[in-house]
């Protein structure tokens, strides 16, 4: 355990992290060597704590080289929060990772702010990989609804039922923000198609969700990731299409469990029978 200790040591880290034990005997020597060490980190917060540093997880002492060693932290200090003792690695030069801690009254607070962390971050994310935004509340909604009637007049024949289908349901966005809202929903969701149709000046207009008033998306600032919007459209259709593309219903005939399954040639009678007409009608 020495030899392992100075092999560590010859490299003069300040900080040493594993992912497995640390018997006391090795904290000792890395104790007197003014080595810190923290022992049964995850695996992935050992991941994160070598991308933000610049270190290079290592399996074995031996081979350990001076370019593992991570130099871009700036402060390693232990803190008290609320109960429980945190550990911080704080000014990295360059660092890749970081930690987020949340902090609430209660589990359920905590759990609640978590998912509303992590529909933020999701946020964020699309707008980095596809920075391009879309008016909410239900205005985008409004606006395909009412491109898509405009198309519905100009096809004749059965089709046209497809498109009037597709727009009425595009419209449960507005609808839904609406009924949150307790405004009447006939009377404002008229209000907004008349708006919209005014033309593509009103094409911003949607639903004020604490208020159900009609109001410019623009002036309240309230905006949703293209993306978003893209992919919910694609998944609506395709699941339209995934429905429409089933051609029967596969079902089966239970039998009473009291009654025995029938011998010789009535068993082999009832195989050849042809399975339409023994469903029930």
């Amino acid at each position: 355990i020495e030899q392992i200790c100075d092999q560590i040591a010859s490299f003069k880290p300040d900080l040493v992290i594993t992912e497995k034990g640390l018997s006391d005997l090795a904290a000792h020597f890395l104790y007197k060597r003014g080595i810190s060490a923290i022992r049964r980190l995850r695996k992935t917060d050992n991941n994160r704590i070598a991308r933000a540093c610049g270190a290079t997880i290592v399996s074995r002492t031996d081979e350990i080289r001076e370019s593992d060693i991570g130099t871009g932290a700036g402060l390693f200090e232990v803190r008290k929060l609320g109960d429980e003792y945190f550990t911080f690695i704080e000014n990295c030069t360059e660092p890749k990772a970081c930690s987020i801690i949340l902090r609430g009254a209660s589990k359920d607070v905590l759990n609640e702010i978590e998912r509303n962390l992590h529909d933020a971050l999701g946020v964020a994310r699309n707008v980095v990989q596809d920075p391009k935004l879309v008016p909410g509340g239900g205005a985008v909604e409004m606006a395909i609804s009412r491109a898509i009637q405009r198309t519905m007049h100009n096809i004749d024949g059965p089709e046209q039922l497809a498109y009037k289908a597709v727009g009425t349901a595009v419209e449960v966005i507005p609808r839904t923000l609406i009924q949150n809202c307790g405004a009447n929903v006939i009377r404002t969701l008229t209000k907004l198609r008349a708006k919209h149709a005014e033309g593509d000046e009103a094409c911003t207009f949607g639903i004020n969700g604490l208020t159900g008033v009609i109001t410019d998306m623009k002036e309240l600032g309230v905006w949703e990731p293209c993306a978003v919007k893209t992919q919910t459209l694609k998944t609506a259709v395709e699941s339209a299409c995934m429905l429409l593309r089933i051609d029967d219903i596969v079902s089966g005939l239970s039998k009473n469990k009291g009654q025995g399954a029938p011998r010789g040639g009535m068993q082999q009678e009832a195989e050849e029978v042809d399975s339409e007409r023994a469903l029930p009608e």
